[in-house]
């Protein structure tokens, strides 16, 4: 999208304003090693139609293609560029108050994904992976309050409902396991076992005490379950069938 105001009424109501294209990719180019990670995961809190994540996502794919070009080969091999394709997508997240921006960002990530699908892929392309595909972002672009952490109704007012972010990772050869986690018990798991580290080591300067990197979706530890908040649903299931799960 190349206008940043859609209506002055939604910028009086919302405070809504799209971040232009030259914006945007001078500041993701200041995580530009980040952004060409193909399973590097990243959360915009207020993506409207995705100007954000579009970007991102086109940086993962190229990288994508790059990873599974095999020696002695120009182009990926279709099989493991699906793959990891699909870990590019499942690895974007957002938040936005406004369905429409919700349903436009959904619709406008799974286009950038296809596009390059089809174009490596050819003939080769699967539908149930396209359904997986569309069903990860059903669960990863989600409408709610990321100040909240609460759902929103269609007039953006807060529900009783949280948000629930879903983590996919390949666990073995074609199997991707599914973690759902309220997004408020993510950040609270996060800083409740750094707080309780910090009063431990004493010897730790206040500088490093206060500063805490935060990492939204850490790899499970069962024995500490808290550092990730509750676990909400999970299950293992084929990539191109995940969805039959849900």
């Amino acid at each position: 999208m190349n206008q940043q105001v859609k209506s002055r009424q939604r910028v009086a109501d919302h405070g809504e304003v799209f971040t232009s294209e030259r914006e945007v990719n001078a500041m993701l180019d200041l995580v530009k090693q980040e952004t060409e990670r193909v399973d590097s995961r990243f959360l915009e809190p207020a993506c409207g139609d995705g100007n954000f994540l579009a970007e991102i996502l086109r940086r993962k794919l190229e990288a994508a293609k790059k990873r599974v070009i095999p020696p002695k080969r120009k182009r990926p091999l279709p099989s493991e560029y699906e793959k990891q394709a699909v870990i590019a997508i499942s690895s974007i997240y957002g938040v936005d108050l406004l369905q429409d921006n919700v349903e436009a960002c959904r619709k406008r990530l799974f286009d950038i994904w296809d596009k390059e699908y089809v174009t490596v892929c050819k003939k080769e392309v699967n539908e149930e992976c396209r359904d997986a595909v569309r069903f990860i972002l059903s669960r990863n672009i989600v409408c709610g309050n990321a100040l909240t952490m609460m759902c929103v109704d269609e007039n953006g007012d807060d529900t009783d409902e949280y948000i629930v972010f879903s983590e996919w990772s390949f666990v073995m050869g074609t199997n991707m396991q599914r973690k759902d986690y309220r997004f408020d018990k993510l950040l609270a798991g996060d800083y409740e076992p750094q707080a309780e580290a910090a009063k431990k080591k004493k010897k730790k300067s206040v500088e490093k005490q206060e500063y805490q990197q935060m990492e939204l979706f850490s790899e499970a530890k069962e024995e500490k379950p808290s550092d990730e908040g509750e676990l909400l649903t999970s299950y293992i299931a084929d990539y191109r069938r995940i969805q039959y799960h849900g």
